[in-house]
């Protein structure tokens, strides 16, 4: 098997530090209102935005990159398929525990933190879909543009009554130049952080080894290193209740508490 150099470039920057989450990520706090300015995703299909797919709250991982998505072997899509061709009740609720999600990913410049440079900006279905509206606003237009784009304003708040905080995303009155300088805006379109870098895809046999840990509670041994396991083995009916007690692992009120844990990880 050749060597891939670009798989190495990107265990060196894990190991050395360079391509930490916690510091390419941003993530709104709640209570706090603030201004940024969104960039696009070059090379995208015309896309100004990216969307990954993962699986969560699958025993003690909160995000795994779906293989599927890529067009790539996926076993755990796989076990979804064999769940769904099957009749029982046990079977489909823990098709839906399986059931991947949606994030999209936004290249940002928070005003007031451009010190830190481009991060990315990881949010929800909702979010997502309001800034497409905002993008298909003739008074709006690309808000990415770095010479009449518009700053957004965002403002996370927790509702009374409601278990978690709410972003919402409104574009400011006027269009703005992405940087006071154009080599300033010019030198952070180049610098965009590689989202494919941070979110490496676990190999076929890694995945299945993690579902199948999950499924029996066997949590210690799901790690790419596990071996003895059956490939594409049905989960058996004492195995979904496992899943439904098993108290080491860590679950997650929602998506943004799910990502936030998963981007601290490295």
């Amino acid at each position: 098997m050749a060597i891939d150099l670009n798989a190495i470039r990107q265990k060196l920057n894990q190991l050395s530090g360079n391509n930490s989450r916690r510091d390419k990520m941003w993530r709104p706090q709640e209570g706090e209102e603030y201004t940024v300015r969104l960039l696009s995703f070059q090379d995208n299909d015309g896309q100004p935005f990216k969307e990954l797919w993962f699986y969560y709250n699958i025993g003690n991982n909160p995000g795994l990159l779906t293989p599927n998505q890529f067009g790539k072997p996926d076993p755990i899509q796989e076990l979804i398929n064999k769940l769904r061709s099957d009749d029982s009740k046990d079977s489909y609720e823990l098709a839906k525990k399986l059931y991947p999600k949606m994030r999209a990913y936004a290249p940002v410049i928070v005003r007031g933190e451009e010190e830190k440079g481009v991060r990315l900006w990881s949010f929800g279905k909702m979010v997502y879909q309001s800034l497409l509206n905002i993008m298909l606003d003739e008074d709006y237009g690309d808000i990415t543009d770095p010479t009449d784009g518009r700053d957004i304003k965002v403002v996370c708040n927790k509702p009374p009554g409601r278990m978690y905080a709410i972003t919402e995303v409104r574009p400011r009155g006027k269009a703005t130049s992405l940087g006071s300088t154009a080599k300033e805006a010019k030198e952070w379109m180049s610098s965009v952080p590689d989202l494919d870098a941070l979110y490496p895809l676990k190999t076929y046999d890694e995945l299945e080894s993690i579902v199948n840990a999950w499924l029996t509670g066997d949590e210690d041994s799901n790690s790419s290193d596990s071996h003895g396991v059956t490939r594409g083995g049905s989960p058996r009916a004492e195995a979904v209740e496992t899943t439904a007690t098993d108290s080491t692992s860590k679950t997650f009120k929602n998506l943004d508490d799910a990502f936030a844990d998963l981007d601290d990880d490295f």
